[in-house]
């Protein structure tokens, strides 16, 4: 396959943003374009918080007065830059990235890769199965945006309805260096990735258990084998997961 006439669409959280990774795989394969849409801090779902006895829930890219995305994370009750955090999210961050192609920006993908869910809470995970009920997005009220799973499925789907020729990909995340964190991912994957990713016929990338990137050799907090700080991959990190993701798109890409 020439991989040169194909365009690569991105989105993720601060392990996807800038030129990770996904900026690998583009290399490796000579692909033609990379558009990456990910924000450090990312989730997958939107989200309301109380602050200042005001509730501040997370907008959509094409509202009048949308705030902006912000990849802040540290302590905060400044309204505009909690709304801009809220706003941090795969559905947001979808409803830009098909703006953006719409405007002539960047041009319709041929291959799209999701990488998210390291910064998701257990707690709005969610239930896979109602939120994979019905056959349309709009006006179903199974989908629930505030859920992973429900966010999840809302924007694989509205990739494949807006580019049906795009193949999509799904990444897993990375193993950290805290086993707790890493139980909650197992959980994760399968509980809502493998079942959403798997009913929408989107193929699953499974980096937790296969990219090479392990917790035993991972220091919480500090500088490991691959990761700097316990969670975020060094360059030589990067360069491996790039690698492996290289790999399954090269084999499982079909059109």
């Amino acid at each position: 396959m020439d991989f040169s006439k194909l365009n690569f669409g991105v989105d993720g959280d601060s392990i996807t943003q800038h030129n990770q990774w996904s900026y690998h795989v583009f290399n490796n394969l000579g692909m033609a374009t990379h558009h990456n849409v990910a924000v450090g801090s990312a989730v997958w779902y939107k989200r309301t918080v109380i602050v200042n006895g005001k509730s501040i829930t997370t907008q959509n890219y094409t509202d009048p007065d949308f705030a902006g995305i912000s990849d802040g994370w540290e302590p905060t009750d400044d309204e505009e830059e909690i709304q801009k955090r809220m706003n941090n999210c795969a559905v947001v961050h979808i409803q830009r990235f098909i703006e953006e192609v719409k405007s002539g920006a960047h041009p319709v993908p041929d291959v799209f890769a999701f990488a998210m869910g390291t910064n998701d809470e257990r707690k709005y995970f969610g239930d896979a199965d109602i939120a994979l009920i019905g056959k349309g997005l709009d006006n179903n009220p199974d989908i629930d945006l505030f859920t992973e799973a429900g966010a999840m499925r809302w924007c694989i789907q509205k990739i494949m309805e807006e580019y049906p020729l795009a193949r999509v990909f799904v990444l897993t995340p990375l193993q950290t260096a805290n086993p707790e964190h890493n139980e909650k991912t197992k959980l994760q994957i399968e509980r809502v990735m493998k079942k959403i990713a798997g009913a929408m016929g989107a193929q699953l990338i499974d980096c937790f258990n296969e990219c090479g990137i392990c917790e035993k050799f991972e220091v919480i907090g500090g500088e490991g084998r691959y990761l700097r700080d316990g969670l975020h991959p060094k360059e030589n990190g990067q360069m491996l997961q790039g690698a492996y993701a290289t790999k399954e798109i090269r084999n499982n890409l079909f059109f």
